[in-house]
């Protein structure tokens, strides 16, 4: 049993002090004790806590013969309402009504900053009153009674409108008193439950994400894991990673929203106080992000609260971890807090395990690829490099000019295919440090890199001037399309044939000037039912961008095979 647990008051102990406060009273309130008893235990049922609070508003107002019933959940600071159920007010009337009270103002504020019943025959009278916004039905006797939750506030039971037209009488005070004990136990109970199935739900995120994070796929869909655990946890609008800009700042790496977002790629300057602090290892709360003065970012002006959290492991930071709600949504909780803090600990020490996995594997390719490199130069070429000395020998002794020109042809293509061998020599030795800042240069590394799997050199073409139209953000995301078109080529396609052209001179359809990336195969298509991870990180970058990505028929026979085209403003 845990120590909350032991705290919590016997439900039974509690239920028999409160009835026997009844005895020698009324027989009138004597009779009402079957229901009285039978409201307690229907209160007691269920464990989810928002049921348990409207099965509380339907038992009170049943009690006590009430039209109206409402409970206002006090907020953790004290000050006002952080949740309002009722009972009795249809939804048509609520959207007339608009916003729930905030409990700041009004009968409702008295009983938070004095949590004592509150009983009266017309309330419009009483001048702690505020009056009812335009749509609310009328009310006029009234009933508030505070409810304790193991002794401390956790919010008030509101009672309005006897249905015989009468006013509240102490039978309905003692009962709704006896019922609000109840109820106390009951939201203990549910609250407890409530919290433990909190925890497990972050510990299965947390579990997922470190499933993704050292699955050894594909780095961005790690990422976009992260942020969509995020978001669905702390019942956010978006989840969104940010990790460390080469110049300085935290770039936006995968967002995670139900609407279509171009914030991928935005990196937020280093001048931000927020992103000082992140980087600093200290976590952010903000009450409103779209007024607060730190936040910089035009992204910030649809959202209210937001945790900004670190992803820190072992005193490093390597990123951060942001998860605002809709503005005018509840704050974040204390425990909501603390578990996506815990939360983004942990999917920060996946990213560390990840990357020291990444580092191992990206070292034992180089090694494979010096050994490759080595037997190249130092087997093939040599044998290729002798096999042409002979057949130069046989072709000066041969006396008939047919095959002495055919020994030259052989001896040709010999020599552009050691040619080809140490160009291929070069790539397998060029470490990722080495890569110049051309777009066109990075593409033929790529194409370069990827001949190694496939076991032939795709095709290319350019056109436009590659280098000088193209941005540093859409040149860096054509590259990582490029490097997904082509793995996903070597893997699934079983293409023997492969065509990469980069065109910097299309206009989009919005009629502004871009650059289209289409890689084309002769392979098998995409099969029905296979995996499309790779597209769809493929369509969402393109979508950050402002552009859009697409599969057709490929360069086989009859339109084998599959093109994938992937484009955006320049």
């Amino acid at each position: 049993m845990t120590a909350a647990a032991s705290d919590a008051p016997d439900p039974l102990e509690a239920a028999t002090q409160a009835t026997r406060s009844l005895q020698g009273l009324s027989t009138e309130l004597t009779a009402r004790v079957p229901q009285l008893l039978e409201a307690m235990r229907s209160v007691g049922t269920g464990l989810e806590l928002h049921s348990t609070l409207d099965r509380i508003c339907e038992t009170a107002a049943e009690l006590s013969d009430a039209r109206y019933a409402a409970i206002g959940v006090v907020d953790e600071e004290g000050k006002g309402l952080s949740d309002f159920v009722t009972f009795g007010v249809g939804e048509d009337v609520a959207r007339l009504i608009g916003r729930r009270p905030d409990g700041h103002a009004g009968l409702l504020g008295a009983l938070i900053r004095d949590p004592q019943t509150i009983r009266l025959a017309d309330l419009s009278t009483d001048p702690r009153s505020a009056g009812f916004p335009p749509g609310h039905p009328p009310m006029r006797t009234f009933l508030g009674v505070p409810i304790r939750v193991q002794g401390e506030i956790f919010g008030n039971l509101y009672l309005a409108e006897k249905r015989d037209g009468g006013e509240f009488n102490d039978y309905d005070v003692h009962m709704v008193r006896v019922l609000a004990t109840e109820a106390g136990i009951a939201i203990g109970n549910a609250r407890l439950y409530e919290a433990a199935r909190q925890r497990e739900r972050w510990i299965d995120g947390s579990v997922a994400v470190t499933t993704a994070l050292l699955s050894g796929g594909d780095a961005d869909d790690a990422l976009a894991v992260v942020a969509e655990q995020a978001r669905r946890l702390a019942a956010a609008d978006a989840g969104i990673v940010l990790l460390p800009a080469e110049d300085g700042g935290l770039e936006i790496v995968a967002v995670s929203s139900p609407r279509p977002t171009k914030s991928l790629g935005v990196v937020i300057p280093p001048e931000s106080a927020v992103v000082r602090q992140l980087l600093e290892g200290d976590a952010v709360f903000v009450a409103d992000a779209s007024t607060d003065p730190r936040m910089i970012s035009r992204l910030t002006s649809p959202y209210g609260p937001s945790m900004m959290l670190p992803l820190q492991s072992g005193g490093r930071v390597l990123g951060a971890l942001a998860t605002p709600r809709v503005r005018g949504a509840r704050p974040f909780s204390e425990a909501e807090r603390t578990l996506a803090t815990q939360f983004a600990s942990q999917a920060a020490l996946a990213l560390m395990m990840a990357d020291a996995q990444r580092d191992r594997e990206r070292l034992a390719v180089y090694e494979d690829r010096d050994r490759i490199a080595r037997d190249l130069h130092d087997l093939v070429i040599q044998r290729l490099f002798a096999t042409g000395m002979m057949l130069e020998s046989a072709q000066r002794r041969s006396i008939v000019p047919a095959v002495r020109e055919g020994v030259g042809k052989a001896v040709d293509e010999l020599d552009v295919t050691i040619q080809e061998i140490r160009t291929a020599i070069f790539a397998l030795q060029q470490g990722p440090a080495e890569a110049p800042s051309g777009l066109r240069t990075r593409v033929l590394r790529e194409i370069n890199m990827a001949a190694v799997p496939l076991g032939f050199k795709p095709a290319h073409r350019f056109l436009g001037a590659i280098d000088s139209t193209v941005g540093d953000l859409t040149g860096k995301n054509l590259i990582a399309a490029l490097r997904e078109a082509l793995s996903n080529a070597f893997r699934h396609a079983e293409a023997s044939r492969i065509e990469v052209a980069v065109d910097a001179g299309v206009t989009l359809p919005d009629g502004s000037a871009g650059v289209r990336l289409s890689v084309a195969d002769d392979g098998i298509g995409i099969p029905s039912g296979g995996r499309r991870s790779g597209l769809r990180n493929l369509a969402r970058r393109a979508e950050s961008l402002g552009g859009a990505s697409w599969c057709g028929p490929g360069i086989g026979e009859d339109g084998g095979g599959t093109t994938v085209v992937w484009e955006a403003p320049l």
